[in-house]
């Protein structure tokens, strides 16, 4: 039982990975983070209750500091295991906004937790449902041709949408596929928005922590991102934990960036994170008016009293 779930697991991921490499894309519109891997729930439903404490973390992303109009983002989520952690419940909510651009979102995640064996192995079954709030206020753009369609046009919208995600995990590793949105909503009304329709993201991430020695634990881990409408990118991190208080190591965006990561566990319950990554693509050309993209992040744990905090929380 135990090997068909792992092959059915191993078959969802290998298919899943072959559909996002066959598609033609072009542009991507998901928010994104540089301490992805501190807040899966963001884009995994499936992660919710696998702390097995509960969680919470909220992180402000601040890019290409410097330019008028650049993405700034603001991420929080919530989540907890119930029915002796075979079942998570979370929220999640973000903010983001690009030039004339906006969107809200709040999203409520379930997750069910089946353990496979002894070591604590365990697959999880994700769904989220919510709603998202996206304004467009084309009047904060200079347009000198009254006849353009985007002349004056403001429009905002509360559209409901839906998640699903697998995450498999245990103390050292974890891999897990999403599809953060399903439905493929109408961005704007009376006027042609690019397509006019928000495209599936998928999203593939795992990891795995190698004890160096008593003092030093490594875990590389990637994330990769695919649309319907945009080229495929990835994120790759290589962190250090020192002495299971502090998390150090430099990242990798393909085509766009590089950076560092630092998370410090401040109290038992308590850790702060930062990221800084500089783009190494077209945006150079506003080398002199920007100084680069900045993230931090504040986290916790609350355990019940009856069960001690693992140190330390790889995941």
């Amino acid at each position: 039982m135990k090997r068909r779930i792992t092959a059915l697991l191993m078959s969802v991921l290998t298919v899943s990975g072959f559909m996002m490499s066959t598609f033609r894309v072009y542009s991507q519109t998901e928010e994104q983070s540089s301490l992805y891997m501190f807040n899966p729930l963001l884009f995994n439903p499936a992660y919710a209750g696998s702390r097995g404490s509960v969680s919470g973390v909220g992180i402000a992303r601040f890019q290409w500091v410097g330019i008028e109009g650049a993405p700034m983002s603001q991420f929080v989520s919530l989540h907890a295991p119930v029915a002796n952690q075979n079942l998570g419940l979370g929220l999640h909510a973000s903010n983001d906004r690009i030039g004339a651009r906006s969107r809200t979102s709040v999203f409520a995640d379930i997750a069910y937790h089946l353990r496979l064996n002894k070591r604590g192995h365990r697959l999880s079954f994700g769904m989220s449902a919510g709603v998202d709030w996206q304004v467009y206020d084309f009047n904060q753009l200079v347009t000198y041709d009254p006849n353009d369609p985007v002349y004056n046009y403001y429009a905002s919208k509360v559209r409901p949408n839906f998640g699903a995600g697998l995450y498999y995990y245990g103390e050292r590793h974890f891999i897990g596929v999403s599809v953060p949105r399903l439905l493929r909503n109408r961005l704007g009304d009376g006027v042609n928005i690019g397509e006019g329709l928000q495209r599936r993201h998928f999203y593939l991430t795992g990891g795995y922590v190698f004890k160096l020695n008593s003092v030093v634990d490594f875990k590389p881990s990637a994330l990769v991102k695919v649309s319907e409408n945009a080229p495929l990118t990835f994120d790759i991190n290589a962190n250090f934990l020192i002495m299971n208080t502090l998390w150090i190591g430099p990242m990798y965006r393909f085509n766009e960036s590089v950076g560092l990561n630092v998370a410090v566990q401040i109290k038992e319950s308590v850790s702060f994170g930062y990221a800084f990554d500089f783009p190494y693509n077209g945006i150079n050309a506003f080398r002199a008016n920007h100084r680069g993209t900045h993230e931090v992040m504040l986290s916790f744990d609350i355990r019940s009293k009856k069960k001690p905090y693992l140190s330390p929380r790889y995941f």
